[in-house]
């Protein structure tokens, strides 16, 4: 799936068309609890081509040096992530210092760049935008992200020059694609290395990423799967980056690509507000998820350190918690097999289907013993349940009173799924259809 990112300085509407796009399919935007700053995600579909959007976010500081850098950084790390760059504008206050300046990195970037001129409500703003043709980056598009004008014709534009997806078949389309993905630096090419050893023998790349994400053939120890590898690519002059950015940006393309995800955290910083940005990522994507809290060996310990530490990580994602938690030491090699067979695990329960028949005789039982508390005098009456025919595990309710199942409910009968049939490691949707 292509990936677009909006840049631009702060105050030009990028939030506003973001929430636009997204919004076309309910798309939930990622605004988690604990980020410094927070990163939109969505997924936009258009004339039934469906991308990634990413909103950079702008910057406001009172030193104007870290408000050109901050926003450079952004640029910088946008491009060299995203397959394409939408550029926007404002036509009231015409090109500022910042535009050009970012319309400069654009130019030598060789990335495809849309630009759009923001705030063009009236006929007579459309001449305020013509001056926006001497930043040199071809067509622009007059739009309006509050009322939505013109943004049919700026879409259009985005798809057209979004690359065509690579649907070539690798011979491996059946298997388990693993992705490996957590903040820099904490043991990610470690463990890739240690998994693949210096056996890279079939690299291929996935169908619409660009250099980054390579999935590469594993067969080793009773496993098989393609191992999603965007580990040890960051480039030794880019240490000063915004960390949290560029992991977040780093890890869409790689968990959209994958059917499991081993998220790695470091042992000694815990679950910091970046892992749970990602972690957010993989359930809203629902992807398997398997946690590897990588340099154990550096933590001093008792006999019950392991059990605290699992509890306390535990509270911390929850209410999505039936997670498999791994403690390994990549540079020693312990465990590493425990991460692999984890894996193994969470993708049977991923892709376990359950008859409808064998669902009813487990689940209907709890649904009379516990139904769903009355509302207004009206009773939920739950007939059957099945599983829907999907990758990811989701299962409908038919019911005469479908709307007025609240979410507690919902989360009972996930638990009641997970308590019976063991679906460790996936999220799960759970619907309430009118019978």
């Amino acid at each position: 799936m292509s990936l677009v990112a909006i840049v631009g300085r702060p105050n030009v509407g990028k939030s506003t068309l973001f929430n636009r796009l997204v919004g076309m399919r309910q798309a939930i935007v990622d605004q988690t609890a604990g980020v410094t700053r927070d990163r939109h995600y969505g997924k936009c579909e258009w004339c039934g081509t469906t991308f990634s959007v990413v909103d950079t976010g702008g910057y406001t500081s009172n030193s104007d040096d870290v408000f050109e850098e901050e926003i450079r950084k952004q640029v910088v790390l946008a491009i060299e992530e995203a397959d394409l760059i939408l550029f926007m504008t404002e036509a009231g206050t015409g090109i500022t210092d910042y535009d050009e300046e970012i319309a400069d990195i654009l130019r030598r970037s060789g990335k495809p760049v849309v630009v759009a001129v923001n705030k063009v409500d009236t006929g007579a703003k459309m001449y305020d935008s013509y001056q926006f043709y001497s930043l040199g980056l071809g067509e622009i598009w007059s739009i309006s992200s509050s009322n939505g004008s013109g943004t049919g014709d700026l879409l259009d534009e985005i798809v057209r020059r979004l690359p065509k997806e690579d649907e070539t078949d690798d011979g491996h389309q059946d298997l388990p694609h693993i992705a490996i993905v957590g903040r820099p630096n904490v043991g990610k090419s470690s463990l890739t290395n240690a998994l693949l050893g210096k056996e890279r023998n079939i690299v291929t790349p996935v169908a619409g990423t660009t250099r980054d994400s390579i999935s590469t053939y594993y067969n080793k120890f009773g496993h098989e799967f393609m191992l999603v590898d965007t580990a040890g690519m960051r480039k030794k002059n880019k240490v000063h980056e915004d960390l949290e950015f560029y992991s977040v940006m780093r890890s869409i393309r790689a968990i959209e690509h994958s059917d499991i995800c081993i998220l790695m955290i470091d042992a000694r910083s815990g679950m910091e507000s970046q892992d749970m940005s990602i972690f957010n990522l993989i359930v809203k994507n629902l992807k398997g998820c398997v946690i590897v809290v990588n340099k154990w060996d550096t933590v001093e310990k008792d006999s019950n350190t392991m059990k605290k530490y699992e509890e306390a990580l535990k509270s911390r994602l929850a209410p999505f918690n039936d997670v498999p938690i791994i403690f390994t030491s990549v540079i020693r090699k312990q465990r590493i097999l425990d991460v692999l067979d984890a894996a193994a695990r969470v993708y049977t329960n991923y892709t376990k289907k359950i008859s409808t028949s064998k669902l009813n005789e487990e689940l209907l039982p709890v649904t009379e013993d516990y139904p769903p508390p009355a509302w207004k005098g009206k009773y939920v009456k739950i007939k059957y349940a099945t599983q829907l025919p999907t990758k990811s595990p989701k299962f409908a309710f038919f019911c005469n009173l479908p709307q007025y199942v609240k979410a507690p409910y919902k989360r009972f009968i996930e638990n009641k799924l997970r308590e019976k049939f063991d679906f460790t490691g996936c999220p799960m949707q759970i619907f309430f259809r009118q019978k």
